[in-house]
C-alpha cells in the first residue's frame, strides 16, 4: 500500500514512535493488512517533511513489535499478527524467532550465486576423484603443482618469488606463530600498529613476546615513531596488516610503505606482512614484500579472499636460508596443511573459480558498504569501500561498553576496541562486520537499529530498567 500515509497527530509519542504506533493502529483497524507494502522510507520522510533517520527508526520500532518485515530491494511489508496461529509465510519469518545477528567476525560475504556454487562444487568433485593419495602424509609446503598455483595467485599482487621460497601453510595463524617464534625469543620486543589485528596479540602472548604498538595516522604507522622505537627497544620484528587493515580498514599508501621499508632496512628489522586483504582492492599498492623482499615475510592468507574454512595461506620467505627453520617449526607444530584442502585451492586457482569467488566477494562487500553509507549517519564511521567491516567511533556519550550492551539487547554482536588496542587507552569505538552468513536483509535491520541508537545519547536508548 504505497499510498498509505500516517497521521502522526494520532500519537503523542516522539515521531519515530508515533510512526510505529500508527502502523499498529492501522493494522488493528484493518486499514493495513498482511502483505501490504509500506512506502519507501525516503519517500515517506519527504512526504512527512522529517529526517530519513526518524522514519528509519520508526520502521525499526515497528519491526521490533513484530508488525513489519523488511526485504532489501523489495521494501517493508506488514506481517500477519498472531504468530503460528495465523501462519508465517516463507518470506516472512516470525520476528520473535529471529536468530542473533553476529557482526563480530570479520569474514567475507558468503557466495549465494547458484552458478558460482555449482562451479565450486564441481571443483570439489574433481578433487574427490583423486582422494586416496590425498589421505597420505605429504611433504610440508605443498607439491610442485600446488606451489605453481600459489605462484600464479601471488603474481596477481606483483610477487614473483622462486618456488624454494613459497610454502603452503595451514592458515595464517600457524605461519605467524612459526615466523615470530624464529625471529624473537620470549621476553623480546616486536612492533605492530597501536590498533591492530587481535590475532597478533594472541600470538605474541602465546610466544611470551613483548608487543609494542606504534602511533598511527590515516596512512598507517608513523615512520619517525618506527625509527625511534628501533633505536630505543631494538625490536626483533615489525608486524603489519597493511591493506584494508583489520579493524580500521586503512590501507598504507605506496609512499608510506617505501618509508617504512627504508627504516626497517636501516635498522635490520624483519617485516612480517599479513596480507589477508591484499587481494580485495582492484588496484591496491604493491606489497611490502615486493619492495623489500630480502627482509619481508609475506603471508597471503586465503581466508578473506576465498574462504576461512580452507585454512590455507601462501607464505613467502625472505630467502631460502630463512625458510629452513620455518619449515622445521611448521613440521613440528602442524606436520602439513590438509592435502584435501590444498588440492581444492589449487584446483580453484587453476580453473578460475578462485577469481570468480573473489569477484563475488568484492561486489557483495561494495554493496554492503553502500548500504551502511545510506543508513548510518554521514561521516560517522571509517571504512574502505570494499572492506568487510567498519570502524565506528562512538558519539553522544556512548561508550564501547554501553553500545555493545545495547546491541546485545537486540541480539547484535559487535567487538569493542579493547580487542585491538596495543598501546594507550582503548578508544570509544567498535568494529562492526558485514560478512559471513548474514543476509543483506538482516544486516539492513541491524544497521537501522544502530543508526537509531547513534542519533542520541545512550539514555535515549536504555535497554535495561
Amino acid at each position: 500500500m504505497l499510498d498509505w500515509f500516517p497521521d502522526l497527530s494520532r500519537s503523542n509519542s516522539p515521531r519515530y514512535i508515533a510512526i510505529a504506533d500508527v502502523i499498529q493502529m492501522d493494522i488493528k483497524s484493518g486499514r493495513l493488512i498482511p502483505g501490504d507494502r509500506l512506502p519507501p522510507q525516503r519517500d515517506l520522510a519527504k512526504r512527512l517533511d522529517i529526517d530519513f533517520t526518524t522514519v528509519a527508526r520508526g520502521y525499526v520500532e515497528a519491526r521490533k513489535r513484530g508488525l513489519v518485515d523488511t526485504h532489501v530491494g523489495r521494501g517493508t511489508f506488514i506481517l500477519p499478527q498472531g504468530g503460528e496461529e495465523k501462519g508465517w509465510g516463507l518470506d516472512m519469518p516470525d520476528p520473535r524467532r529471529t536468530s542473533a545477528i553476529d557482526l563480530s567476525m570479520n569474514m567475507p560475504p558468503e557466495p549465494d550465486d547458484a552458478d558460482l556454487i555449482a562451479r565450486m562444487r564441481a571443483g570439489l568433485g574433481a578433487v574427490a576423484t583423486s582422494m586416496i593419495p590425498l589421505l597420505r602424509y605429504q611433504g610440508f609446503g605443498g607439491s610442485v603443482v600446488d606451489k605453481e598455483a600459489a605462484a600464479s595467485w601471488l603474481s596477481r599482487r606483483g610477487l614473483v618469488p622462486s618456488q624454494e621460497r613459497i610454502f603452503v601453510s595451514p592458515g595464517a595463524h600457524p605461519a605467524l606463530l612459526a615466523i615470530l617464534g624464529i625471529l624473537a625469543k620470549p621476553g623480546e620486543p616486536i612492533l605492530s600498529e597501536a590498533i591492530t589485528y587481535p590475532g597478533i596479540r594472541s600470538v605474541a602472548a602465546q610466544l611470551r613476546l613483548n608487543l609494542s604498538g606504534l602511533p598511527m595516522d590515516e596512512n598507517g604507522i608513523l615512520p619517525d615513531a618506527f625509527a625511534d622505537a628501533c633505536e630505543r627497544i631494538k625490536p626483533k620484528a615489525l608486524y603489519l596488516n597493511p591493506t584494508i587493515q583489520n579493524p580500521t580498514t586503512l590501507t598504507i599508501p605506496q609512499t608510506r610503505r617505501e618509508e617504512i621499508c627504508a627504516v626497517a632496512r636501516a635498522h635490520h628489522v624483519p617485516i612480517v606482512e599479513d596480507d589477508a586483504y591484499g587481494f580485495i582492492p582492484l588496484h591496491g599498492p604493491a606489497p611490502l614484500a615486493a619492495m623489500a623482499p630480502d627482509i619481508t615475510w609475506h603471508i597471503g592468507g586465503l581466508a578473506k579472499c576465498i574462504g576461512a574454512g580452507l585454512r590455507l595461506a601462501y607464505v613467502v620467505a625472505p630467502d631460502t636460508k630463512a625458510a629452513w627453520p620455518f619449515v622445521s617449526a611448521m613440521r613440528a607444530n602442524n606436520v602439513m596443511a590438509s592435502p584435501l584442502t590444498v588440492a581444492l585451492a589449487t584446483r580453484w586457482v587453476e580453473d578460475g573459480t578462485a577469481d570468480a569467488i573473489l569477484r563475488f566477494i568484492r561486489h557483495e562487500a561494495a554493496a554492503r558498504q553502500e548500504m551502511a553509507a545510506a543508513i548510518l549517519p554521514k561521516g560517522s564511521f571509517q571504512a574502505d569501500p570494499l572492506a568487510f567491516n567498519i570502524w565506528l567511533p562512538l558519539p553522544n556519550g556512548w561508550t564501547r561498553s554501553t553500545f555493545g550492551s545495547h546491541m546485545r539487547s537486540q541480539g547484535i554482536g559487535v567487538v569493542a576496541s579493547d580487542a585491538f588496542t596495543v598501546e594507550g587507552p582503548a578508544p570509544e569505538a567498535v568494529r562492526v562486520c558485514f560478512g559471513g552468513p548474514i543476509t543483506r536483509e538482516k544486516l539492513q535491520g541491524a544497521l537501522e537499529f544502530m543508526a537509531h541508537a547513534l542519533e542520541g545519547p545512550p539514555e535515549m536508548s536504555a535497554s535495561f530498567f
